[in-house]
């Protein structure tokens, strides 16, 4: 064999050794691959099962403190539909987040902690008692303090009844200073306070709300807020209540 013959033979038995482990390299890699698809799909099963758990776990707790008022039924469940419909019109991030949802849910838990004489009182509260309900948003914040997976969601349970112009309370905030799902909170919880039967008055109609919520852009609440809301039309929130 001439020399250039023994050289090309070589040459060519490398490649194909090359080759070999090229393609060995390869199926290990689509094994890899495989395996970490593989791991994905369990672990967004594990998280999806997680966040069911969480749901069902925030639903049974809003019910809960719901089921001490016949006249509130499905409130923190409206609210929630209605607000998370006003963060999408406004094109907020707070829109797609589980624990904004939760907060929207749980926003009233601090009740626990006021007395039925009060809460249900249908005379007008005395300014001692008044004070008292306006402690449920820091007891709220107090008993969801160390439950993690809330996250921002705690922000809407402690500033849900802050103002725009900062007469609001706990914390008396203003502006922006107010987290902005508080901010869509507080017209989403208005409108449903406006078009549910009470006690002391029938629930007003979608568009007598709408006026109302309308007066209250700059002062109560957020009026880019209110903007997203008057682009929404009334059957859209009739809609949502009659889902639930």
């Amino acid at each position: 064999m001439s020399p250039i013959t023994e050289t090309v033979a070589g040459l060519r038995a490398r490649l194909e050794q090359t080759e070999r482990k090229a393609a060995a390299r390869q199926s290990q890699l689509e094994h890899y691959a495989a395996d970490l698809r593989e791991v994905f799909k369990q672990e967004r099963a594990r998280a999806q099962e997680l966040r069911r758990s969480y749901v069902a776990t925030v639903r049974a707790l809003a019910n809960a403190v719901e089921a001490r008022d016949a006249y509130t039924g499905k409130h923190a469940e409206r609210v929630a539909a209605y607000g998370l419909e006003l963060a999408r019109e406004a094109g907020l991030e707070v829109a797609e987040s589980p624990q904004i949802e939760f907060g929207f849910l749980l926003h009233d838990v601090g009740k626990v902690g006021v007395p039925d004489a009060i809460l249900f009182k249908s005379s007008a509260l005395t300014e001692d008692e008044y004070a008292l309900v306006r402690r449920h948003p820091t007891i709220g914040t107090a008993i969801l303090r160390d439950v993690d997976f809330l996250g921002e969601g705690k922000l809407v349970v402690r500033h849900h009844h802050e103002r725009w112009n900062g007469t609001g309370y706990p914390d008396g905030l203003a502006g922006a200073a107010i987290p902005v799902a508080a901010r869509v909170f507080a017209v989403a919880d208005a409108l449903d306070a406006l078009t549910t039967d009470r006690p002391y008055r029938p629930a007003r109609s979608f568009a007598r709300a709408r006026d109302e919520l309308r007066a209250g852009a700059g002062s109560q609440f957020d009026p880019d807020v209110i903007a997203a809301y008057e682009r929404i039309p009334d059957d859209t929130f009739e809609r949502l209540r009659s889902e639930l």
